[in-house]
């Protein structure tokens, strides 16, 4: 299993559609079929819980299925999850017992999920991301300030810097583009098989 991970905005989806093309069985973003998320956007504090549980029970869910297949691609992971709710905390909404729970919930979560073989973190500056943001024109994502875009890249950027569940590629992905250019996708392919072939080597 090899879990995609960075900020909203990052190329995630430019990379699952690479790692498809090789042959990855993908466990794409839940966003498309949450009916919870648009309105979230704009009533956070009503929404926010319920969200992130909704997230964390289908990241764990997804999780246990890919469990028993090869070659998987995910979106997303259960570990990035709780970034979103650190930032609804500090924002008053999500009450600190919500954020209790959430983090309790995942703690129970991942004493029964396998550990990625792979973790890849598209690093990625606040400006492209809201550059790359726009362009996909997702109207609620049009809403949200740009504060909200930079605290969240600072806080993916900050957690993934020490993270150290599984092994990890860092990838800034400021000067590539994954979606239009063919050197860039083999180019980042490359540092992805270099990586595995390492981790199969320890």
């Amino acid at each position: 299993m090899i879990v995609i991970e960075g900020v909203v905005g990052s190329g995630k989806t430019a990379l699952m559609e690479i790692m498809i093309e090789k042959g990855y069985y993908p466990f794409s973003n839940i966003i498309e079929e949450n009916e919870i998320l648009d309105k979230f956007y704009y009533n956070r504090s009503k929404y926010a819980f319920i969200l992130q549980v909704y997230f964390l029970n289908k990241r764990f869910e997804y999780i246990k299925l890919a469990e028993g297949m090869k070659n998987v691609v995910m979106d997303r992971s259960i570990y990035g999850d709780l970034i979103f709710a650190k930032i609804l905390k500090q924002n008053k909404e999500l009450t600190n017992e919500e954020y209790a729970v959430l983090l309790e919930l995942q703690k129970n979560m991942l004493q029964y999920i396998k550990k990625p073989k792979l973790l890849i973190y598209l690093d990625i500056s606040t400006e492209k991301a809201i550059k790359q943001i726009s362009q996909r024109g997702r109207i609620y994502e049009q809403e949200v300030e740009r504060d909200y875009w930079s605290r969240l890249n600072k806080e993916y950027q900050e957690y993934f810097n020490n993270y150290d569940l599984s092994p990890i590629l860092k990838v800034n992905i400021d000067n590539l583009d994954l979606k239009n250019n063919y050197k860039d996708r083999e180019y980042i392919i490359s540092l992805i098989d270099k990586k595995l072939k390492e981790i199969e080597e320890v």
